[in-house]
């Protein structure tokens, strides 16, 4: 071929085609391109095919931008393996980003998946939302075009829901308005709110001795039968009717049975109202039955929901996570299933990341609060072991609750020597309040280091101020127990 000379120009609907000797009207280089072949000057303009204009505009619509990436709604793939919770995904069209959710087709109940991985050869590796038996090779998938959505908003009060917003509760749908990615950043630091302020529990022993900020982190120590539950809804009573807040459960991989006791219980005490709009709570549950997979993301649904309570309703929520472990505990199960390599003591190398990530969104905004109690499990009791260290470095303040006080009949059987806050500060509570908490600290450890003597020798050996010691101890103690509702 030569000699020939084309130039193509789009003006609106309009293609013009030139061909003919060499002529470069165009002012863009792009549009310009020289061929020779000998032959005469003619012009061929048409319009375009109308079939062709509404192919293209429905793929403009279906492409949308995420993460600054460009993701195609509806995309087909189809499954290429599936090992445990792991699933390969292989794409014709272009790849969808990283975080992005899939739904398996014609499977009931939905399966979703999560990328997490581009592996290439246009195959992107997921992380199932529920289990994989009966996922073959070949099955086709959808991607959805946005990461993982959920219901927000009042319609959640009351309800559970699990880690893709589904209801497990059998009381139909639940019918929210909006919806959010569970997949958010922190609040930017001009919409935090700088100032320290208490949250007030209503629990004496807790304002008094270990006060909790509002967005701030609590951990929460305790074994079964101390009054962990108890003490939990007693917070989510109080905050509900002192400062007109909601609460958020997030049970993560924790006991299916203690998940539908909690549940029952707080339908009991009226914290749940099965037949008004009178609940105080939502409930997101990813128990320890569920695929790795859901227990690491349940902890990012309950947050979401809290978010939308701050940050649309400007309401103080309390944001339950029992346990923080089990969501460390389900990452490193994730972080091996994807082949990564381990960190220290078999955890995911991504351990402080994941853990960051997710704690820098509980805080303080100008519109109002997310404090969060977080249920601590420690491995064999070792404190240094990465996952509750890593947890540690985020506390504001921790809740001991102790089997020998609960075992005198004192409740909350709350630990006032072992808890503590980093806002038991003078400058933040005041000098008075600082000085009676840490006297009464005094006193309670004079009568702790006392009890061995009483125990072996009685009451009769000790001098006057010892038994003045023990008496105010014991009042003390009876004062800093109360009823809950």
């Amino acid at each position: 071929m030569q000699g020939i000379r084309y130039a193509c120009r789009r003006a609106g609907n309009v293609v013009q085609l030139v061909l003919g000797k060499q002529r470069n009207t165009f002012a863009n280089p792009r549009w310009s391109r020289l061929v020779y072949q000998p032959t005469a000057d003619f012009h061929i303009v048409g319009k375009r095919n109308a079939a062709s204009q509404a192919t293209q505009q429905k793929s403009a619509e279906n492409k949308q931008t995420l993460n600054g990436q460009q993701a195609v709604k509806g995309a087909k793939g189809r499954v290429v393996s599936v090992i445990g919770a792991v699933v390969d995904v292989q794409f014709d069209e272009q790849l969808p980003p990283i975080l992005n959710a899939l739904q398996v087709d014609g499977r009931q109940p939905k399966l979703i998946l999560e990328v997490a991985q581009h592996l290439g050869d246009n195959t992107v590796r997921t992380i199932a939302m529920d289990g994989t038996e009966g996922l073959v090779r070949g099955q086709p998938v959808t991607d959805i075009g946005t990461p993982i959505k959920i219901p927000v908003g009042a319609a959640t009060l009351g309800r559970i829901i699990n880690v893709i917003g589904d209801p497990i509760d059998e009381r139909g749908p639940v019918n929210a308005e909006d919806y959010a990615p569970i997949h958010a950043d922190a609040p930017p630091f001009t919409d935090m709110n700088v100032e320290q302020q208490i949250l007030e529990t209503g629990i004496k022993v807790v304002d008094l001795l270990a006060p909790y900020a509002k967005g701030g982190k609590i951990g929460l120590f305790g074994g079964a039968g101390v009054g962990k539950t108890v003490l939990v809804m007693e917070l989510i009573y109080n905050v509900a009717t002192s400062h007109g807040g909601y609460s958020v459960f997030a049970g993560v991989g924790e006991r299916t049975r203690e998940g539908n006791d909690l549940y029952h219980e707080m339908i009991t005490t009226k914290v749940i109202d099965l037949k008004g709009k009178g609940s105080k709570v939502s409930l997101v549950y990813g128990q320890m039955n569920e695929p790795p997979g859901a227990r690491a993301r349940v902890a990012l649904t309950g947050l979401t929901v809290a978010e939308n309570f701050r940050d649309k309703e400007g309401k103080d929520v309390l944001l339950f996570i029992d346990n923080i472990f089990r969501f460390t505990q389900a990452g490193s199960e994730v972080s091996a299933l994807l082949g990564r390599i381990p960190s220290a003591v078999g955890y995911q190398p991504t351990l402080a990341t994941d853990m960051g990530t997710m704690q820098e969104r509980i805080t303080t905004t100008k519109k109002g609060s997310i404090t969060s109690v977080q249920a601590i499990y420690v491995p064999a009791d070792d404190l240094t072991d990465p996952a509750p260290a890593t947890t540690f470095a985020h506390l504001d303040a921790t809740t001991v609750l102790s089997r020998g006080i609960a075992e005198l009949g004192i409740y909350p059987a709350v630990d006032p020597l072992d808890s503590t806050s980093r806002i038991l500060d003078p400058n933040i509570v005041g000098e008075e309040h600082y000085s009676v908490a840490r006297s009464i600290q005094k006193t309670l450890q004079d009568y702790k280091s006392l009890q061995d003597i009483i125990a072996i020798l009685g009451m009769d050996e000790l001098s006057d101020d010892d038994k003045l010691t023990v008496a105010r101890a014991r009042k003390i103690q009876r004062f800093l127990s109360q009823p809950f509702q």
